[in-house]
């Protein structure tokens, strides 16, 4: 479908009431233009998978939306809700509430996974209880005074995802969550994300396994060569196999 890629004012975004909302991103690294005006909305509490092909601009928007510090954001604007993100620095976001899962997920040595989860709390608003963090994740229960990176590669996601809901959450940005994880655990953290999504929390995913996401997903947005080719429901994409093809290669 056709993407509109004029700016968008807060005031604009809170008439048109979208919980996120992002328009006009173009992002570089050094001289090379890795995001083009992409354009997308989300809902409160719905689950974006953001799709395609290796080199596609999929982390790279991610990275954007969360204010990393590369790549540079060249032009485009960035709405939590009427608060505007494409001004700020990552930690700002952060405590804005956009919380960034990496793919090396990024689990601290020498400490247990109830250490990884206080350390997310010091530096920004505390989010979900580590009652109901357990609850959502028993291994991590079961594992809490262990040190975290002696777990397995599917623990360690369990953890990363767990230290973003340690704070106040509002957009989870998940970076490839299914990587090199089993069936049985992907199907865990797949249940551990729904729960997530009922409890009103906004989340985008970047995956390779594109059927996986889709499953889970609401809307599916597809980039190719950093542009956004696609949005529109992910059960679209899932039943239309010369789009698949096209742009997914499955």
């Amino acid at each position: 479908m056709s993407l509109d890629a004029a700016p968008v004012h807060a005031s604009d975004v809170s008439a048109a009431q979208p919980f996120f909302a992002c328009r006009g991103l173009n992002a570089y690294y050094g001289d090379s233009y890795v995001v083009q005006n992409v354009s997308f909305s989300l809902g409160k509490g719905e689950i974006l998978a953001l799709l395609g092909r290796n080199g596609a601009g999929k982390t790279s928007t991610l990275r954007v939306i969360a204010r990393a510090s590369s790549p540079s954001l060249r032009s485009g604007e960035i709405y939590l809700g009427a608060s505007a993100l494409h001004g700020k620095r990552n930690f700002q976001a952060a405590q804005a509430g956009v919380q960034l899962v990496q793919e090396d997920r990024r689990v601290i040595p020498g400490l247990t996974v109830e250490q990884n989860l206080q350390l997310a709390t010091i530096t920004g608003k505390k989010g979900w209880p580590f009652e109901r963090i357990y609850e959502l994740f028993p291994r991590l229960a079961e594992r809490r005074r262990q040190e975290a990176v002696t777990m397995s590669g599917g623990e360690q996601q369990m953890l990363a995802i767990a230290r973003a809901l340690a704070r106040e959450v509002k957009l989870l940005l998940l970076d490839e969550p299914y990587e090199g994880l089993a069936p049985v655990v992907r199907h865990d953290i797949a249940k551990a994300l729904r729960e997530v999504r009922a409890a009103g929390i906004t989340s985008i995913i970047v995956e390779q396994n594109a059927v996986a996401a889709l499953h889970l997903s609401d809307r599916a947005v597809i980039l190719d060569s950093g542009e956004a080719v696609y949005d529109g429901s992910a059960e679209e994409v899932l039943n239309d196999s010369t789009l698949r093809h096209k742009y997914l290669a499955i």
